[in-house]
Formats: structure tokens, C-alpha cells, sequence
């Protein structure tokens, strides 16, 4: 019995110690080299997602600071949001019905605000559709009864972006030198299927709204009927003078020469008249040091104190 017993156990070790090998079962060659290629195939994966990506702020709109009134630290906001609170717009997209909304809601804002106060708006359309662009016009027309609206094209604005530019109040709708304006029909926002009466009813209800955006500019221009429907018959162009002379704005923003725009006094440095004489701006009254507003020939010939008293720092700039 004893015998039969020691066998077993013997086949039974000899059986576990083939499914149990020894870390010396492998070649040493061979080991190293399965443990290299986890390790290049870790560091490849760790490569992989190692990449940080590049730290963007959360809106790509421009950030501004701004310091509330009573506020002791200022906040950063986009510069839209900012140029509202000194009442100013910025339109320079395609004009559809999300556009419009926004717009319209913008002016709605800023005339509960401050229903007298002054609105800026400045455009650079490349298009609009028919619909929305004239619920903001009706909007604008509505607006400068208490409000003064100043328009400004800054680039473009065409179809109904030129008509929308024209709605300021008389003598503030203005454009840049080299703006330009583009007076066209508008056809149907999005195409349109269904039977076809449908369509026609379509194609009818646009042109009343064309020819009543044709009559909105002979109102704001003073054209006649018959000129403005040929210049209407194909895509009208129009430059920021050219605008002016048909009526559709009021003037052209010239950059003034010599013009201070803060103060709006001449930036006159000093006119050197004759050999001896240097007049600066502004010449009566007194002052010190350099660029006193005194006449330099006295000072070289010993005026005002004796020729010992000329400042080193301020040599004669007579002839000698």
C-alpha cells in the first residue's frame, strides 16, 4: 500500500513541474530581447498620447478688458459685448434670419437702455437676405425718431447691406474712401419646392417685396422711379463718392492732414520762417527750457538776461 502511494505522489510532481516552468526555461537571449520589445512597444504607445494639445481661450472672439462702474478690478469680455456698452455694432456677416434676430434684439436692448441715446453702426456686408433685412430696416427707421443712428460702410455692403447702410439719420451715414456699395434685386432666400402654383405664388409674393424695396430707395435717395428701376435691372455699383452724388449717404471719411484725432487741433510742430527765426505753435505766451516759444535771435544776440546766460543746454541756431 505504502509503495503505491509514493508513486502517485512521484507522478504527480514530475506532472505539476511540466506546467510550472522556472524562469530559467527561456534563453537569456531571448528573454531580453521579448522584454525590449515591450518596452520600445510601451515607449511608442507613451509617445503616442504624450501630445498636449494647444491651449486655445474658450471662444474665439478677441477678449478686452473691462472695469465695471463701482468695480475695483477690472474683467475680461469679448469686444463685442464691450462695444455695446458705448452703443456700438459691428455687422459684418451674411444677414439671414439668425443674424437679424440678434441684431434686432441688440437695438431692442440698447434703446430700452437709453432711448435717446446715440447708436454707431458699422458694416461690412457682403449680402443679406430680403425678409430679415427688412425687419431691421423697419426696426432702424423706427429707432431714429428718438435716436441718431450713424452708419458707416467699412468694406461692403451689398443688396440689402446698402440699403440698411442708408437708414441712419440724415448727415451721420457715412463710408470709408475706398468702400463700395452694390444695389441689386434679391431673389428667394432658400430654393423653394412644391406644386406649381405654389411656386408662382412664391415667385410673386418676392417680386413685391423687391418693388418695395425699390421704392424704400427712391425715398432715401430722391431718385426717380424710372432711374432707379434701370439701375436696379443689373447688379449697380457704386463707390463711397459715387454714393454720395445718388444720395445713399451723406458723406466720405477723409483722413484729415495735420489732425490730431483726440483734440482735434492742428499737429503743427513749428514753421521755421527766414534765417533767424523760429516760430513754434501757439507763440504768445511765456515758458522755459526747449521749445519755449521764444524768438532764438534774441537769445543768440544776448537778449532777455546778457550772452552769458544762454542755457548749454539750448545752443544759438543763428548764423553767426
Amino acid at each position: 500500500m505504502l509503495p503505491t502511494i509514493l508513486s502517485l505522489l512521484m507522478v504527480a510532481s514530475h506532472t505539476t513541474s511540466g506546467f510550472l516552468p522556472t524562469t530559467n526555461t527561456l534563453p537569456r537571449s531571448t528573454s531580453s530581447s521579448s522584454s525590449g520589445s515591450i518596452r520600445n512597444t510601451f515607449s511608442n504607445s507613451q509617445t503616442l498620447y504624450a501630445q498636449r494639445d494647444v491651449l486655445k481661450m474658450p471662444t474665439d472672439t478677441p477678449m478686452v478688458p473691462y472695469k465695471p462702474p463701482g468695480s475695483d478690478y477690472a474683467q475680461f469680455i469679448d469686444i463685442y459685448s464691450r462695444m455695446y456698452r458705448d452703443r456700438i455694432m459691428m455687422i459684418g456677416k451674411y444677414i439671414d434670419s439668425d443674424a437679424a434676430n440678434e441684431i434686432i434684439s441688440i437695438i431692442l436692448y440698447l434703446r430700452k437702455e437709453d432711448p435717446t441715446g446715440p447708436i454707431t453702426l458699422y458694416f461690412n456686408v457682403p449680402g443679406a437676405d430680403l425678409r430679415p433685412a427688412l425687419a431691421i430696416y423697419d426696426l432702424l427707421l423706427q429707432t431714429r425718431e428718438n435716436c441718431e443712428i450713424s452708419t458707416v460702410n467699412l468694406g461692403i455692403c451689398a443688396g440689402m447691406g446698402a440699403l440698411l447702410c442708408g437708414a441712419g439719420t440724415k448727415g451721420r451715414r457715412c463710408a470709408m474712401p475706398n468702400a463700395r456699395f452694390l444695389l441689386q434685386r434679391t431673389g428667394m432666400d432658400v430654393p423653394f419646392r412644391g406644386q406649381a402654383s405654389d411656386i408662382g405664388l412664391e415667385v410673386a409674393n418676392m417680386k413685391v417685396m423687391n418693388d418695395k424695396m425699390e421704392k424704400e430707395l427712391m425715398k432715401m435717395t430722391g431718385q426717380t422711379a424710372e432711374k432707379v428701376l434701370g439701375d436696379m435691372k443689373r447688379d449697380f455699383y457704386l463707390s463711397s463718392d459715387e454714393a454720395v452724388r445718388y444720395g445713399l449717404i451723406d458723406k466720405v471719411l477723409l483722413p484729415a492732414k495735420k489732425k490730431r484725432t483726440t483734440t482735434g487741433k492742428d499737429a503743427d510742430i513749428g514753421s521755421f520762417e527766414g534765417e533767424d527765426v523760429q516760430r513754434y505753435q501757439g507763440e504768445d505766451g511765456g515758458g522755459s527750457g526747449f521749445g519755449s516759444k521764444k524768438d532764438v535771435s534774441s537769445r543768440s544776440r544776448g537778449g532777455g538776461g546778457g550772452g552769458d546766460d544762454d542755457d548749454d543746454d539750448e545752443p544759438p541756431s543763428a548764423k553767426e
